[in-house]
């Protein structure tokens, strides 16, 4: 019995230390969570090798591989995922485009992505068509091989520059940051045409009345979903008098930076200057900032796809430490890491809420994973002081 007591204690000592080392090393913690998310991923793939049911966009299956890509633990080469990528480029068309009935522009941006991680030679012909078909897409008058049916005939238009889910509708925020991360992850550099033109929608998305030309913009230097047809965000709006004003809110608006960045802005741009101050003002892991606004239950909203967006974001724009409203500094790296592993699933999955379909295991958990992975190649770039 004595024995059997001592055994049990010493396995919760060891326990305890684990835990103790994972919290003081956030790279480790990091992984830790990434091992268990990945195992719970790889039991999720389908017989036909994807990771989405019937009823889900492809674009699930290409974030699935995109997060074991990102763990230095997988390669392209393994049986699964080898499976998997073939699973994905079954969807290609003649035109380029990665997609099945719907969503084409969003679905080829995320499977370019996905493949441009794998990092395999035998991937290059397949991404540069999708390159080209993702460029179709945008809203331009000048973009090489533009569709006829969302050409623009300048850039005064408010949709110029812009891409939507796919050939029809409005441009919006989300699907252009999907779409230059492709581009990025493709490997084109800024000046490219298709991010120039692109600078011009995003800027349009901006609460920044001294560079936005539309009415509705105020000041506060943070983002909306869409400046088309009067503008949308589904952190809603509000009166200023006699003027509608629309709320930004936080994954727009570490989208807005990211995608300025990429396309050549630097830090000292009046338009990065005022989304760094929005996000200073608003620095969380706990929610979607600003979405709160239109109530309290939709505060975790789009929660993964935030964090997701947050740490490109902030990895992109080189500045691991981040000092709030009240003057108190935040290491996003480190607070993403505890905060993250802190809600992780018995079963190594995440879940959010029904809406942006974050009620998928597989989307949450491949946004989580992708931005652990991201949080822990900066902690490697950036050690913390």
């Amino acid at each position: 019995m004595l024995r059997h007591f001592l055994k049990l204690a010493f396995v919760a000592v060891l326990a305890i230390s684990a835990g103790t080392a994972l919290a003081d090393d956030p790279s480790a913690l990091a992984q830790s969570t990434c091992d268990k998310a990945l195992a719970y991923l790889k039991s999720q793939q389908k017989p036909d090798n994807s990771w989405q049911t019937d009823t889900d966009p492809l674009g699930f299956t290409s974030l699935a591989l995109r997060a074991f890509m990102a763990d230095q633990n997988h390669d392209a080469d393994e049986p699964f995922l080898d499976k998997g990528f073939d699973k994905l480029l079954s969807n290609q068309l003649e035109d380029g485009g990665i997609y099945k009935d719907v969503l084409a522009g969003y679905n080829t941006a995320v499977a370019i992505s996905a493949l441009a991680a794998a990092k395999e030679a035998e991937y290059q012909a397949p991404i540069k068509k999708a390159v080209e078909y993702l460029k179709s897409l945008q809203w331009s008058d000048k973009i090489v091989g533009v569709s006829s049916d969302i050409t623009v005939t300048n850039d005064k238009d408010p949709r110029y520059g812009g891409w939507g889910y796919g050939k029809r509708g409005r441009p919006d925020l989300s699907n252009t940051q999907m779409a230059l991360d492709a581009l990025h992850d493709a490997g084109l550099k800024s000046d490219d045409p298709a991010y120039q033109a692109a600078l011009k929608f995003v800027t349009r998305c901006q609460n920044l009345s001294e560079t936005n030309d539309q009415t509705w913009s105020s000041d506060d230097g943070g983002f909306i979903y869409t400046p088309i047809d009067g503008g949308m965000s589904p952190a809603g709006d509000l009166m200023l008098g006699n003027r509608r004003l629309l709320r930004s809110y936080g994954s727009m608006t570490y989208a807005g930076l990211k995608s300025m960045i990429y396309a050549g802005l630097t830090h000292d741009d009046p338009r990065v200057k005022a989304a760094w101050g929005w996000i200073s003002k608003n620095f969380t892991v706990d929610e979607n900032p600003g979405m709160s606004a239109v109530g309290p239950e939709k505060s975790q909203d789009g929660f993964f796809y935030y964090c997701y967006t947050m740490s490109h974001a902030l990895s992109a724009y080189g500045q691991p430490v981040i000092i709030d409203a009240a003057g108190k500094p935040h290491d996003w790296r480190i607070a993403l890491v505890e905060k993250l592993a802190s809600i992780q699933k018995p079963d190594g999955s995440f879940i959010g809420t029904s809406n942006w379909m974050e009620n998928s295991p597989v989307l949450s958990t491949s946004y989580t994973v992708i931005t652990l992975e991201e949080a822990k190649n900066d902690l490697k770039l950036h050690p913390p002081q």
